[in-house]
């Protein structure tokens, strides 16, 4: 009856020691892609900004015209799209 309990013991111990090595390793997947979610965020957010401040640059230096401005934004929105995604993927 004793070696029952004790195999019956090892096992529940044995189970709880992977469950928590299991819950640590989702944990820190989860911890890194949340870390590269929030950079790829940024990205995207600072390639924002800076394409708004190139429009406004652009259409007071009148440098181009306005439908060129709003081309080169839209460009400069898509490299910070696809910087973004290098980083989060």
């Amino acid at each position: 009856m004793k070696q029952k309990r004790a195999g019956t013991f090892l096992l529940f111990t044995c189970l709880v020691a992977a469950a928590g090595a299991i819950a640590t390793t989702t944990t820190a997947m989860a911890t890194e892609q949340s870390q590269q979610r929030q950079e790829a965020r940024d990205t995207r957010q600072d390639t924002r900004s800076d394409a708004r401040d190139a429009k406004v640059d652009c259409r007071q230096a009148d440098q181009q015209s306005n439908p060129e401005c709003r081309q080169d934004k839209r460009d400069a929105k898509q490299e910070g799209r696809e910087s973004a995604r290098d980083t989060k993927y």
